[in-house]
């Protein structure tokens, strides 16, 4: 299934960890993490599956 879109909700406690392990998709911001507009999605799909179940707020949602 390919990834159409990722989404940050809100509760980001800007860890870091999303950004770190894949710095192409994901960066921090002043309040919140945010997905780097036009990011390519499918060739990071290992990487932001890993973001996504690394969140310790488990707020990354992939669709």
């Amino acid at each position: 299934m390919a990834i159409s879109k990722v989404k940050i909700e809100d509760g980001c406690v800007l860890c870091g960890l999303c950004e770190s392990i894949c710095p192409d998709v994901f960066r921090l911001g002043d309040e919140t993490a945010a997905v780097i507009p036009g990011a390519d999605l499918e060739e990071n799909r290992d990487c932001i599956q890993e973001a996504a179940d690394s969140c310790p707020v488990e707020i990354i949602k992939i669709f």
